[in-house]
């Protein structure tokens, strides 16, 4: 095994890259990268021109102590700089309709507005392939590396469905409008979801765990959609309302 080498083995949710020379060499290789740690106060030679490569690619870039990029790097040396590359290959929002479009089918989209437990995230992308929806859209910032875990929450689904991330949630609404897509905010106060017209191309938008759909997104969508609560707890688990809506929608537009 050669002594300086500094690409580390994938760990549970990461595949990591460390070493300026390496991180370089990726991202020049333009494969997808999901996020580049830097060490606070790294500012010189070559850090600053894979910051600057990484900016220009719209890569989220995070500044943190020593200790993490140790942590990273499981002893290798890493010159203060460590890159997270994307175990799947991303897709854009026109691409995903296009995939319905050819198979002749009205596109079904989700769309996770800072869904961040890779668990949840991973149960979505399951229920997104089970109900045959075309594609999940998700946000740079606010999203989950898409790595083992929500590989395996996935039960292998991320393999299939195919996956935009987007820097801005409330810009892709607009895309996917453009694109012909009707797009629906799943919040409390909205029409019940059994009366919702999703017999059309449609995006289904889920929030965050904590926060539902962030205000300008929902501002955004055409229509809020809602599932009606009987019991003593106000919601449901972000992924089970996306198994209730997909499958409606599903069945709504023709496919039993």
């Amino acid at each position: 095994m050669e002594k300086n080498r500094r690409q580390v083995p994938r760990t549970e949710d990461e595949s990591v890259i460390v070493g300026r020379n390496p991180v370089m060499e990726l991202l020049k290789s333009g494969r997808d990268v999901e996020k580049l740690y830097i060490q606070k106060g790294e500012r010189e030679g070559s850090i600053t021109k894979i910051f600057a490569e990484a900016k220009k690619r719209g890569i989220v870039i995070s500044e943190v102590d020593k200790k993490r990029l140790d942590e990273l790097a499981f002893g290798n040396a890493h010159q203060g700089v460590a890159a997270v590359a994307s175990a799947v290959e991303y897709k854009s929002i026109e691409e995903i309709v296009s995939i319905a479009r050819e198979k002749g089918e009205k596109p079904l989209i989700v769309v996770c507005d800072g869904v961040e437990d890779p668990h949840n995230l991973g149960a979505i992308i399951r229920c997104a392939d089970g109900a045959g929806a075309h594609g999940i859209i998700v946000s740079k910032r606010h999203c989950p590396v898409i790595g083992q875990t929500v590989f395996k929450s996935s039960a292998g689904a991320a393999s299939y469905v195919p996956i935009a991330k987007v820097a801005n949630i409330a810009s892709a609404v607009d895309e996917l409008k453009e694109l012909g897509v009707w797009t629906f905010a799943a919040e409390a106060d909205g029409v019940h979801y059994k009366n919702a017209d999703f017999d059309c191309a449609c995006a289904i938008v889920l929030g965050s765990e904590g926060d539902g759909v962030s205000r300008l997104v929902r501002e955004k969508c055409d229509f809020t959609v809602s599932l009606p609560m009987r019991g003593h707890v106000n919601s449901l688990n972000v992924s089970t309302a996306a198994a209730v809506l997909l499958f409606e929608a599903a069945q709504k537009q023709g496919r039993n």
